[in-house]
């Protein structure tokens, strides 16, 4: 099966300090994959060079078995990868339907979108409802409201239905349960598993252990820059990974999910 995304020897330096150090990387069609590791490991840094944030200095990087590389994170999005950030990057003066359409707004038919580049208001609304509602979202009295009205769970909801509204590859999500409470995080943690359920792929990177085993199919353990090892959250407890993350254990083989 050829992986969604697949990184082979990438490396990132940053003058003398070496953000990504030879790692691999790999996501399967149709799973979650959980990227843990301590502060300053490098998870977030191949993350980055997978989405087109940051350019690597070596190694390759492989969409669906093909060699891409993306000069900006605008480009991946053109491929089909969405990213939902730690701080949402939602506009909170905006409205719902403005936010799922920043920067692909749909313009009105004919005349009036091509020459007066007039928006197609409507059209905008009622596909964000309908993604909404496709993901049990439908909460918010109106696609309308500014998004600055909204509790932080339905921010998040709407971050999350943004991406899986436009992914086709995959989606990689940072965080996304870190400034929530107890029940937003269920929620969030339930549309991961209903975008899941859909077909596409995500990268969830997260520091919260407990989620990270109820939601992933495999887990990627990244210490010192690199790949520890890929391990199945069926067959390891909590404490296993944060052992290995931090280099109190001997980790498994390369690959051991």
């Amino acid at each position: 099966m050829t992986p969604v995304v697949s990184a082979k020897g990438i490396v990132k330096r940053y003058g003398h300090v070496t953000a990504i150090d030879h790692s691999d990387f790999e996501l399967r069609p149709g799973e979650i994959l959980a990227v843990i590791g301590d502060n300053g490991a490098g998870k977030s840094s191949i993350v980055k060079a997978i989405c087109g944030a940051t350019t690597p200095d070596e190694g390759e990087i492989l969409i669906e078995g093909k060699p891409v590389k993306f000069s900006s994170p605008i480009e991946a999005r053109d491929m089909g990868i969405e990213i939902v950030y730690q701080n949402l990057a939602l506009s909170p003066a905006l409205s719902i339907a403005d936010n799922m359409f920043t920067g692909r707004e749909l313009r009105k038919p004919g005349f009036l979108g091509k020459f007066l580049r007039m928006l197609d208001k409507p059209a905008m609304e009622k596909f964000a409802r309908e993604k909404l509602t496709e993901l049990g979202l439908m909460t918010v009295q109106s696609i309308k409201q500014p998004v600055e009205t909204l509790s932080g769970g339905q921010r998040q909801g709407v971050a999350v239905a943004r991406a899986a509204a436009f992914a086709t590859k995959f989606i990689i999500m940072d965080e996304p349960t870190a400034a929530l409470g107890v029940k937003e995080s269920r929620k969030v943690l339930e549309l991961i598993k209903d975008v899941r359920a859909r077909g596409v792929p995500i990268i969830l990177i997260s520091h919260n252990m407990p989620h990270v085993f109820e939601v992933a199919d495999r887990i990627h353990i990244h210490r010192l820059g690199k790949r520890l090892c890929t391990i199945d959250p069926k067959d390891y407890t909590m404490s296993d990974a944060v052992a290995f993350m931090t280099g109190a254990k001997e980790p498994p083989g390369q690959d051991a999910a």
